[in-house]
């Protein structure tokens, strides 16, 4: 159950965010309705959104799996669910985005690269980050440092996006569960 309510005042910036979190997801997300209290905290959460998903230096698979990765370690199952929706949507292996998880245990089932950027991930998620020389060095290597800095970025707006939403106390929004393939295949 979520700790604010989500039903938010009916402002014409909620009106517009509705109708579009519809039309893009099928359905309004459950952090704009808790983020719809403060119009002013929605609308520059929005734009950072909307400018973050223009970034392009780093793989779009590799973006989200440091997102899945920081989202599992704080264990916010509201991020967990819609990113296995999104990774679907990326073209992710349901069995890659299923192993984020545990991503140590299934190394097989990824690259070193991406087991380097979830290593980070997790690294820079923890309370005191624990992102050491080598393992930026080995990134900046491997990525460049364009894609090294978007890569930090995004891990640090994930750990904002689940951290908010584990203070709201948001839970699963029912996306994995949406997107799940029939059984047989």
């Amino acid at each position: 159950m979520s700790r604010i309510s989500l039903t938010p005042p009916r402002t014409l910036l909620m009106r517009i965010g509705e109708w579009y979190s519809r039309r893009t997801y099928g359905t309004v997300l459950d952090p704009g309705r808790a983020y719809g209290h403060n119009s002013k905290v929605l609308s520059s959460y929005v734009r950072l959104e909307q400018r973050a998903a223009r970034w392009d230096a780093l793989d779009p698979a590799l973006k989200h799996l440091a997102v899945m990765a920081t989202a599992a370690r704080l264990n916010c199952s509201w991020c967990m669910d819609f990113g296995h929706w999104e990774g679907l949507r990326l073209g992710l292996e349901p069995e890659k985005i299923s192993g984020v998880p545990r991503w140590r245990e299934a190394g097989e089932a990824f690259s070193p690269l991406e087991l380097l950027v979830m290593e980070y991930a997790e690294a820079m998620t923890e309370t005191e980050p624990t992102v050491t020389d080598e393992l930026a060095a080995e990134l900046i290597a491997r990525l460049g440092e364009p894609a090294f800095v978007e890569l930090t970025a995004i891990v640090a707006l994930e750990n904002w996006r689940s951290r908010v939403n584990l203070a709201f106390g948001l839970t699963s929004q029912g996306f994995a569960t949406s997107c799940a393939l029939p059984s047989g295949r």
